[in-house]
């Protein structure tokens, strides 16, 4: 039996939902966004679960919560799997940051592996701590199904790094939805990419939420 990644994206909060920046803020899930935490539970609860890794944010523990609760598992909280820190941005919209941070946000849209919001963090910074987490993960499970909730960000870079993709395209290349789930798994020619962004757990009006 090989390993196996299972990245979940928090469900719905009232940032995902508007498209406002939202990376050190914490705020909760949505009604919806808690739905869409069971519907994934009630979806992978009879998958033999080896361990769960949870960024320590208030969005991706209530999301964890519903399978944690199900499958009597602790999850494991890591700092490397928190968003991207949007600085200045934070809690602002993109009209906002487009009018009074517009040159920062052409060069983080040209070039966000080096080239941070303002006074955030940069893609490459986000790779140098979210990767140890999964290099842990490696070292304690070499086999057996562990999952990973984190963020929409940090997620795209943390497969991008896995998948050879230059992690400054991570916006480009990688899609993760809210409450949408990929799925690496480690075989002897490396990772492998078997599902990237499904949502098949939800029903069809949470999956057809605007902003998600």
């Amino acid at each position: 039996m090989s390993l196996k990644l299972y990245l979940l994206r928090h469900g719905e909060t009232e940032y995902s939902r508007t498209g406002g920046f939202c990376g050190e803020l914490d705020p909760e899930l949505t009604p919806e966004g808690m739905l869409m935490a069971k519907a994934f539970a009630e979806t992978y609860r009879s998958l033999p679960w080896t361990a769960v890794y949870v960024s320590p944010m208030k969005r991706t523990i209530a999301t964890a919560k519903p399978l944690c609760d199900a499958i009597a598992m602790d999850m494991q909280l890591r700092d490397g799997l928190k968003e991207i820190r949007y600085g200045k941005w934070e809690g602002q919209t993109l009209e906002f940051v487009k009018q009074h941070y517009e040159e920062d946000y052409v060069r983080w849209l040209t070039e966000p592996a080096w080239n941070p919001p303002t006074e955030g963090e940069t893609g490459v910074q986000i790779a140098s701590r979210a990767m140890p987490v999964i290099s842990e993960i490696e070292a304690k499970c070499p086999t057996g199904n562990v999952l990973i909730v984190s963020h929409k960000a940090t997620i795209r870079i943390i497969l991008c790094s896995l998948l050879g993709i230059d992690v400054g395209r991570y916006r480009d290349r990688i899609t993760a939805l809210a409450a949408s789930v990929s799925i690496v798994k480690f075989d002897v020619h490396g990772p492998l990419l078997e599902v990237l962004g499904d949502r098949y757990h939800l029903d069809a009006e949470l999956r057809n939420l605007p902003g998600t």
